[in-house]
This record gives C-alpha cells, structure tokens and sequence, in this order.
C-alpha cells in the first residue's frame, strides 16, 4: 500500500471514528499475531487504524508491515507516529533503522536526536547511534576515495593531450613538465622568467587550466607541497635542519623585502631558499635591490634561491 492510499485509509478512519470496533479489530490481530497469521493479523490492525487511529494500533501496524517487507507503508506510518504531540519512542528508533538502510543518514540522525533530547541515557538509542555514525563515515570515505581518484587521474594526463600552441609545448617540454599535475607545481613568473616563453602562451595555458577549474601554482599552496618538500630535502645536504627551520626573522631583511615574503607565506629560511628569482620578481614593488639583499642573506648560510633547468 503506498503513502497516497494510506493517507486516504487514515483519513476514512478519522471520519467513521469507532474506538470500540477498533480495540475488537486490534484483539483480534494479536490473536492472529500470536497464530503466526502475520497477514491475518496486518488486515486486523489496518482496520483498528482506520477506525480508530490509537498510536499503539499504528505502530503494531508498522512493526508488522516493516517485518512482512512493505517498507513504504511502514515508514508513513512510522513518520506518522514521530510528527506528533508525544512521538512514539519505538518508532523513531525503528525508522532511524529504515532510513539509515536507505542510506539516509541525515534522517536516520534526526530521529535517534529526538530520543536522546529527551532520555540522553537510551540505551538502545546510545548503540545505535554509534552505528549510524560509523555509517556515515564509511558513505564520506568511499565518496573522498572516489573523488580522490577522479582527481589523480586528472592530474596524471599528459599535457599533450591538450590543445596548447607549439610555443607553448615546446616549452613546457623544455622545462619537464610532462602532466597537468606537474604543470600546478609551477607559478606564473617561473613560466615567464623561461626564455622564449610570452604572455600569449601564458594566457593559453591559464584559458586551459580555468576550463578545468585549475590554476598555476595551485599545486603550491600549504605548508610544504610535494614538490617543495623534495627540494627541501636536497636543501638539507647544504645547510643543517637547524638552520632550515630558523625563522625568517633571523636574516633582518629590510621592510620592502620582508613584506614581499610575507606575500609568498614563506616562514623559515629553509622555505625561502626553495623558491625562485622568478616569483620572488614576480611580487609588485619587489626590485633588483631587495633580490641582492635576500641573496646575500642565504649565501650566509651557503643557501641560494631555486634555479630552474
């Protein structure tokens, strides 16, 4: 039976109201009920429900439906149950169950939330609600793992895959970036700063990248991305991790030249020492004199800024 017809049952019932004939009705199913007539006994309970609607004719009607597989049927009858006055504490935990097989997590969490406002020390509810949670992460992992994928997959194409200039790939070629993934790990100015590569062909490449909801540099951003952290790691054959990690602080920079860092998030000595002429270039205000200072700094420390192939 749909919601559509149930509601239409219900509605009857509210109309030719016979709570007498009801309880008869409603005998009579548990008699059934304990005969292992289970449709005898819903056919019983469906009329105790339209004659008189009593909530434990319901539930006993929603339990059996619920048993017998009629799950639609069940659950209007459940909601029924939870949308009134003085909601019905066995049916929200029986359509928490059904919502959550359903994978409706959201309502699942509503109903078990309405038993626990009122008896924080369910214990039924308590149990369940940590199965309803466990459901709910193991949804969002397989969903993060597909998204995951679809991701990687994307930044493994190949850039010749795209429809980019010869300039263009020549370049690219050049510099070894070989897929989109490689070409996120590069900024703005260190593509500019490679000989034979324009304006033109960087419009053309950020015009590809945009379609696919990308961007150069992006591939940078966070504390340490991959590729910084591989050239972290070669820097540590030039300087102890204790000079690394020392704050930018220590090298006493000038304002022009601390703010342009600052632009770049660039925290400790090791960071600084992983970028290029080419972005620090790239800052506005940032000129050939604050250039000199910053590398006269990490020479201190037998540093030097990042040089592209």
């Amino acid at each position: 039976m749909t919601p559509d017809i149930l509601d239409t049952m219900i509605g009857a019932g509210e109309a030719s109201s016979d709570p007498q004939a009801a309880q008869r009705h409603f005998q009579a199913g548990r008699e059934a009920e304990s005969q292992l007539e289970r449709m005898t006994a819903i056919e019983e309970y469906r009329q105790a429900v339209q004659l008189g609607g009593d909530p434990e004719h319901v539930f006993k009607l929603a339990y059996l439906l619920d048993l017998a597989g009629e799950e639609d049927e069940a659950i209007a009858l459940y909601e029924q149950l939870a949308n009134g006055d003085q909601p019905h504490v066995n049916a929200l935990l029986n359509l928490a169950v059904l919502y959550e097989d359903r994978s409706d997590i959201g309502k699942a969490e509503k109903c078990l939330r309405q038993v626990l406002d009122t008896n924080p020390t369910h214990e039924r509810a308590r149990l369940f609600w940590k199965d309803v949670e466990a459901s709910k992460d193991m949804y969002y992992d397989e969903e993060h793992a597909r998204d995951l994928a679809k991701h990687n997959a994307l930044l493994d194409t190949p850039v010749t895959d795209f429809e980019l200039s010869v300039r263009a790939r020549n370049c690219l070629k050049k510099m070894q970036i070989r897929t989109l993934g490689d070409l996120l790990k590069i900024s703005e100015a260190e593509l500019l700063s490679y000989k034979n590569f324009g304006e033109t062909s960087l419009v053309e490449i950020k015009s590809m990248l945009s379609a696919k909801g990308l961007r150069l540099g992006q591939g940078l951003e966070g504390s340490y991305s991959r590729a910084r952290k591989e050239i972290y790691e070669e820097l540590r054959g030039k300087a102890p991790e204790s000079v690394l990690n020392r704050p930018i602080s220590v090298l006493d920079l000038s304002v022009r030249a601390r703010k342009a860092i600052q632009l770049l998030n660039i925290q400790t000595i090791g960071d600084l020492a992983t970028r290029t002429e080419a972005e620090l270039m790239g800052i506005k205000n940032f000129g050939a004199t604050s250039l000199d200072e910053i590398k006269a700094k990490l020479k201190e420390f037998n540093l030097e800024l990042r040089t592209l192939e």
